[in-house]
C-alpha cells in the first residue's frame, strides 16, 4: 500500500475513507490504527477548536498526547466532510451522547459501533448498534470490542479485538481496515454477544475498583471477576447471546483488561468512589466512565424483570444511594449457598 507525500486530501488513494465520529481517546487510537496503514482517515471532532487544535498539533494533547498524527489523518469539524466518501463510519461518541449527535449528523453508509454502554428506554433494554440503528434507519451496524485500553493502542502495542455484524461482508471490511502488526483482529456473527460483553464488564470493573480501594486482596479480587464473568454470561444468554463469545475476547479479555489496568477508567473511578468521590464528581470528568451509566440501565431492566444481577445491583447502590460498600460485600458474602 502506496502513501504518497504531501496531499491534502486523499481523493485520488485507492483506499476507500473511513470516518471516525468522536475524537476522545478511543476513537483517536482507532485513527490512528488506520491512518497508520494508509487509510484515510476523518476524525470529526464535536468542538471546532478541538478539530483545529488537532489540525495545528497534529495530536490529540486533550484526550491521547503525545500521540503523533500519521499523515492520512485528518481532523475535521464538518461532518459532511467527514462522511461524505466514507465506506464506513466508526462511532466512538459517549452513550449518553449518541441519540442527539446522531441526529444531526448526515447518514453514513454503514456504522462500526466501539461504544461500551446501554440504555434503557420505554421498558426495552438497547444496545449501541439498536440505537444507531433506531435513529439512523441504517441496517448495517457492526460492533468492534475487546481488551483495548487507548493508552496501550496508540503506542501500538500487541492487541486484539473482535468485530462482530450480521452481514459478513461489513465485519470483514472492518477487519481489514483495523488490523496489523500490532492489532489484530477477528470476526464474529454474535453482535449480541459481543455487545453485551464490552457493556457490562464495565459494571464488574467498577466493582474490581472498589475492592481494589478497600484494599481487599487479589483472591477478593480474582473471585469477583470470576463470579462477574458468570453474571454477564447469565444476563447476555439469556439475551440470545452465544455463551462461548463470553470466553473470548469481548468477555473474558475485556473484563480481564477493564478490571486490572491503571489505565481503565471504569476501574480507576470504582476506586475513587470508596475514597469519597461523588457521582456528580465524576460525572463532571472529562472522561467518560460508561459503567456508572450502564450499571443504571441495567438496574432498571432488573427493576422491570426481575433479572438476577447481584452484583451490579450492589454497585448500583454504592454508586446512586450512597450504601456502605463493605456493606454490600457482606451482603453479596453471605447469600444463600449454593452449588458454582
Amino acid at each position: 500500500m502506496s502513501i504518497s507525500s504531501g496531499a491534502s486530501h486523499p481523493q485520488n488513494h485507492h483506499t476507500h475513507p473511513i470516518a471516525v465520529l468522536g475524537a476522545g481517546a478511543w476513537g483517536t487510537a482507532l485513527a490512528l490504527l488506520a491512518s497508520s496503514k494508509g487509510v484515510p482517515v476523518y476524525l470529526w471532532a464535536r468542538r471546532p477548536e478541538h478539530a483545529q487544535a488537532m489540525r495545528l498539533e497534529r495530536q490529540n494533547r486533550e484526550y491521547l498526547p503525545g500521540a503523533a498524527f500519521p499523515e492520512r489523518l485528518y481532523p475535521t469539524a464538518d461532518p459532511e466532510e467527514a462522511l461524505h466518501k466514507a465506506q464506513f463510519a466508526v462511532v466512538a461518541v459517549p452513550s449518553k451522547a449518541l441519540r442527539e449527535t446522531l441526529a444531526q449528523l448526515p447518514r453514513a453508509r454503514a456504522y462500526v459501533s466501539v461504544i461500551k454502554g446501554l440504555q434503557f428506554t420505554d421498558q426495552h433494554l438497547l444496545r449501541m448498534s439498536q440505537v444507531i440503528e433506531e435513529v439512523t434507519g441504517v441496517s448495517q451496524v457492526a460492533v468492534l470490542s475487546g481488551p483495548n485500553l487507548a493508552e496501550e493502542i496508540a503506542q501500538f502495542l500487541p492487541a486484539a479485538a473482535v468485530v462482530a455484524a450480521q452481514e459478513p461482508g461489513l465485519a470483514q471490511r472492518v477487519q481489514q481496515v483495523f488490523s496489523g502488526k500490532s492489532f489484530r483482529v477477528y470476526t464474529s456473527t454474535d453482535r449480541v454477544g459481543v455487545e453485551l460483553g464490552g457493556a457490562l464488564k464495565n459494571v464488574i470493573a467498577l466493582a474490581a475498583g472498589m475492592v481494589d480501594g478497600l484494599k481487599l486482596g487479589d483472591n477478593a479480587k480474582a473471585a469477583l471477576i470470576t463470579r462477574g464473568l458468570r453474571e454477564i454470561i447469565r444476563f447476555g444468554v439469556a439475551q440470545g447471546a452465544q455463551e462461548a463469545t463470553f470466553m473470548g475476547l469481548s468477555g473474558l479479555g475485556d473484563l480481564i483488561a477493564t478490571a486490572s489496568s491503571p489505565y481503565s477508567r471504569n476501574r480507576t473511578a470504582g476506586e475513587q468512589i470508596v475514597k469519597g468521590l461523588s457521582l456528580a464528581q465524576l460525572e463532571a470528568q472529562k472522561t467518560v466512565v460508561e459503567g456508572i451509566y450502564t450499571v443504571k440501565a441495567l438496574h432498571a431492566w432488573d427493576q422491570a424483570t426481575g433479572a438476577d444481577l447481584p452484583i451490579t445491583e450492589a454497585v448500583y447502590r454504592v454508586v446512586y444511594q450512597g450504601a456502605d460498600p463493605m456493606q454490600e460485600l457482606i451482603r453479596l458474602m453471605s447469600r444463600e449457598a449454593k452449588p458454582e
